[in-house]
């Protein structure tokens, strides 16, 4: 796990590229990598690239960032190395993220005459591009972020991983092309518009995550999930999708396996690989444990394939000691029973409150999560761990949402009103004044966003209704925040056409709220600790072997996903119904002058409070 980040003057009037610049965002990422930094400078100076490392596959200089590959000596250059100069032809690449199939992919190309020179996944890369242009993307298994300057078309590459694991913002403007890792080091730098992008601010207060491409700045956009960007002398191309969970869905062929007990031996094989490929590291790798199905059936594979010294991590809340919220002795329970290395870290509101400054630098953009990750995650650092596996995509796959319910109930129920014009709109402008007193506004909205599976989900997962936004932010800006991010419409596209509700659901909690809220979180709790969280439910292996029965008659459930460890967990955990990872934010929050004056109670307030905090 690292930070990157790059300037390329493309155009014919584009300065030469400021190496102050360059630095300063660079050092702008400090914890995503405190083990070495680079920088590399193009010899005509109108293109940089900046690296900030955390080490974890390769620790040895070989795997040094910037990195380009060798004009007739033996290791991988720091490009333009007066001792070693790099190949002329030669691409560089910085790099975020790790490979998981980099050992497949250095077999097969060492059986086709290539030579390398380091045991790093970053080397792959190179020689993959050298091979295959922007199409390598194809046949990488892992996250990721990189971008790889091309000397010979004087171009650069943008990449992001298919599931959206791993960030990368950029600014374009129309002659130079900047990009890291971070929101927050962009800026730094100095050099980008921050106009307050309404689509970015009214999605926040909509979704509670700031929903990709936007940002809270009109300058700088993030890198979809599953594409590739490329910025040449003619300037910077629009991204190019590679892969598209709602499309893989629909193009996947329906396989049914309706019995149980072969069903769950297949769930059992799919899963142990993936979990196998995410344990490769050349430090230990610990798993975030809470009492649910995910992170249990997740820490016995890995005890399973992954050998005896496994640690594990359950963080508990001093609110919570005694009550049905407390996970802790349960996860200590299943600890016991697979033999793990097992530690509980506890918080309580004076962390928080001592924490808060430093959670909210990190955060990078606003979100209504985050803040169990990133507690688990100090603790994990503490604990001496630069890596853990966490659970995240479990429900998405596997069913466990409300929505996946939900959903298709609310659009059964509500169905006939669609023969009426206006009927729903009327009903929620009748019925809102009385909703918002005596229940969530959201039941305003049961037959307006009830027709449809995507307006369905919207609603569910809405932090503020529709109709809301110009009551929390300025009215012309949450217009044309809406008009903008066009949410109606953008998650029909995902979807529509699905040959089963099961599979629409699934894409929509796949591509919205675990890729903009779960993953994002991740990444930026994790990497304010410098800790690298992995997510063995969400590769791209694992989603190709379920996808087709997801699509199919008897998709597979948490009950299956939690029955399929060789070793048997408690039943506690294995009939417990999902629940929510809790966490006393509205306690800590609450108006009572002890933490924040939050303007309203819960994660509303807790959204004001984020989104006060991130915005300049």
């Amino acid at each position: 796990m690292c930070g990157i980040n790059l300037i390329f003057g493309y155009g014919a009037n584009a300065p030469p590229i400021d190496e102050t610049e360059l630095y300063t965002v660079r050092e702008a990422m400090i914890p995503r990598g405190p083990d070495e930094a680079g920088i590399w400078r193009g010899p005509d100076g109108k293109v940089g690239l900046g690296h900030r490392r955390l080490s974890i596959i390769d620790l040895s200089p070989t795997g040094h960032q910037p990195m380009t590959l060798p004009g007739g000596h033996g290791a991988p250059e720091r490009p333009g190395g007066p001792d070693r100069p790099a190949r002329p032809d030669a691409p560089v690449v910085v790099f975020n993220g790790e490979i998981y199939n980099y050992r497949e992919l250095r077999t097969e190309l060492e059986q086709a005459g290539t030579t390398l020179f380091s045991n790093s996944d970053t080397e792959i890369l190179l020689h993959l591009y050298m091979r295959d242009g922007p199409a390598m993307v194809e046949r990488l298994r892992g996250m990721f972020a990189f971008a790889i300057w091309d000397p010979v078309k004087r171009g650069m590459l943008l990449a992001r991983d298919p599931m959206g694991i791993k960030p990368l913002y950029y600014a374009d403007d129309g002659q130079s092309l900047r990009a890291a890792s971070q929101v927050r080091a962009l800026c730094a730098g100095g050099n980008v518009d921050r106009t307050p992008d309404p689509a970015g601010h009214a999605g926040f207060f909509l979704l509670g995550y700031v929903p990709d491409p936007h940002t809270l700045y009109r300058g700088i956009r993030a890198l979809p999930a599953g594409t590739t960007l490329w910025c040449d002398g003619n300037g910077c191309a629009a991204p190019r999708n590679y892969f598209d969970v709602g499309d893989a869905f629909r193009n996947a062929p329906t396989q049914t396996i309706a019995d149980r007990a072969e069903r769950r031996e297949y769930l059992h094989d799919v899963l142990a690989d993936s979990v196998r490929a995410h344990l490769i590291a050349d430090v230990p790798v610990g798993v975030f444990l809470s009492a649910g199905r995910d992170s249990t059936t997740l820490a016995a594979l890995a005890r399973e394939v992954g050998g005896d010294d496994l640690r594990t991590i359950t963080l508990g809340f001093s609110e919570f000691r005694g009550r049905e919220e407390d996970e802790t002795i349960l996860a200590e329970t299943v600890a016991r029973e697979l033999g793990t290395t097992h530690e509980t870290s506890w918080v309580a509101r004076e962390e928080f409150a001592a924490d808060r400054t430093k959670l909210f630098a990190a955060m990078d953009q606003p979100t209504i999560d985050g803040v169990n990750t990133y507690f688990v995650a100090k603790a994990a650092a503490a604990a001496g761990l630069k890596v853990a596996l966490s659970g995240v995509g479990g429900d998405e796959l596997f069913g466990g949402y409300p929505s996946f319910t939900g959903a298709p109930s609310l659009v059964r129920r509500a169905r006939w009103s669609r023969r009426i014009p206006g009927l729903g709109k009327g009903f929620r402008m009748v019925s809102g004044p009385l909703a918002r007193r005596m229940t969530s506004p959201k039941y305003a909205g049961l037959l307006e966003y009830g027709t449809s599976l995507a307006d369905a989900y919207l609603l569910r997962r809405a932090l503020f209704a529709p109709w809301e936004l110009p009551t929390v932010m300025d009215p012309d800006m949450a217009a044309a925040g809406w008009a903008e991010l066009a949410p109606r419409i953008n998650l029909a596209n995902t979807a529509d056409g699905h040959k089963k509700d099961r599979a629409a659901i699934s894409a929509l909690e796949l591509s919205w709220y675990m890729r903009g809220q779960l993953l994002r979180d991740a990444d930026w709790a994790g990497m304010a600790h410098s800790l690298e969280i992995r997510t063995p439910l969400v590769d791209v292996e694992l989603f190709g072997a379920l996808a087709p029965l997801i699509a199919g008659d008897h998709p597979p459930t948490k009950s299956d996903l939690v029955n399929t460890p060789r070793t048997r967990l408690p039943r506690d955990v294995r009939v417990r119904p999902k629940t929510g990872f809790a966490i006393p934010v509205r306690e800590w929050v609450q108006d009572k002058g002890r933490i924040s004056n939050a303007p309203e109670r819960g994660l509303r307030g807790w959204a004001r409070i984020a989104h006060r905090e991130l915005s300049d």
